[in-house]
C-alpha cells in the first residue's frame, strides 16, 4: 500500500506564548478531498503555510509524497499546486506572461505552457483577457489565474485555502468539479474553507481544528454521530467547536 500523500507528524508551531499548533497529526490519501475547518485564529492557515515550507514548524515534520518538506523541499514542493488565502500577483505582467513565468520556473515547455493555459482560461472565461495586465484585474478574474497557475504543472496535491472567494457561481462550481476529477484520478485535494456547505459538498474526509488541536477527523456521517444526527455541517460544526449560533432576533 502506498504512503499517504500528506502525512503530518506531531507538527507543532509555537509565536512566542502562542501555541498556534499543537502536535498535530495527519495523513491525506490518494483519491481524497480533505476539507480541513475551524473558527478564525485555529491554526488553519498555520498548518497550511508549514505544509507547503513557508514556515518552519517548531517541531514534527511534513511529508509531501514521502518528501521531508524541510529537507526534500524542492521534490515536495513539485508536487502540489498551492491557492494561498491573499495571493500575490505581479500587477505588471500580463496574464499570459505570469502564467509563463510560471511554467517556466517549474520547467514546463512553453507549448505545453500555452495549451494548458488555454485550456484553463477557456474554462473560466479569462481567454479574452490573456494579454491584458494584471493590475486592470478584478478579484475573481485573479482568483482564477492564480487557480491556472496552480494546475498549471498538473500536481498531485491541491492545496486550497479559502479558494472560493471572490468567485462567481459558475466558477465556483468549476473549482468544486476540478477538485472531484482530481480526486477521482488519484490525486488529493486538501481543502481549508469557511465555506461550510462547499466542505459538505465535496468532501470525502472532514478534519475539524480548535485552538491548535485536531478535536475531529472522520466522514460527515461519522461526525453526525458525535451530534444531532440530522445536523448540517454547519450546526454540528458549531455544536463541537463551542462557537455561539449567532442568531439574530427577526
Amino acid at each position: 500500500m502506498s504512503a499517504p500523500i500528506v502525512q503530518l507528524r506531531n507538527l507543532t508551531k509555537v509565536f512566542g506564548s502562542n501555541i498556534a499548533v499543537d502536535h498535530l497529526d495527519l495523513d491525506v490519501e490518494a483519491g481524497e478531498v480533505f476539507a480541513f475547518l475551524g473558527p478564525n485564529g485555529a491554526g488553519k492557515t498555520t498548518t497550511i503555510r508549514m505544509m507547503t515550507g513557508l514556515i518552519r514548524p517548531t517541531g514534527g515534520e511534513v511529508f509531501i509524497g514521502g518528501f521531508d518538506i524541510q529537507g526534500r523541499a524542492i521534490e515536495a514542493k513539485s508536487l502540489m499546486g498551492y491557492i494561498p488565502d491573499h495571493p500575490y500577483l505581479y500587477e505588471k505582467l500580463s496574464a499570459r506572461d505570469f502564467i509563463h513565468f510560471v511554467g517556466d520556473l517549474r520547467q514546463i515547455p512553453r507549448p505545453l505552457q500555452e495549451e494548458r493555459m488555454m485550456d484553463h482560461f477557456d474554462l473560466f472565461g479569462l481567454s479574452h483577457a490573456a494579454d491584458h495586465l494584471i493590475e486592470n484585474f478584478s478579484h475573481g478574474m485573479r482568483q482564477k489565474l492564480v487557480f491556472t497557475a496552480a494546475l498549471l504543472h498538473r500536481p498531485r496535491l491541491l492545496l486550497f485555502d479559502e479558494p472560493m472567494v471572490g468567485l462567481d457561481p459558475k466558477s465556483a462550481r468549476i473549482i468544486k468539479q476540478i477538485m472531484r476529477r482530481h480526486a477521482g484520478r488519484g490525486g488529493s485535494v486538501f481543502l481549508s474553507t469557511h465555506q461550510l456547505a462547499v466542505a459538505e459538498e465535496v468532501a470525502d474526509r472532514i478534519g475539524i481544528i480548535a485552538k491548535g488541536q485536531l478535536i475531529f477527523l472522520g466522514r460527515l456521517d461519522e461526525l453526525r454521530q458525535r451530534g444531532r444526527a440530522a445536523g448540517t455541517l454547519e450546526d454540528l460544526f458549531l455544536e463541537l467547536t463551542g462557537e455561539p449560533p449567532g442568531e439574530i432576533a427577526v
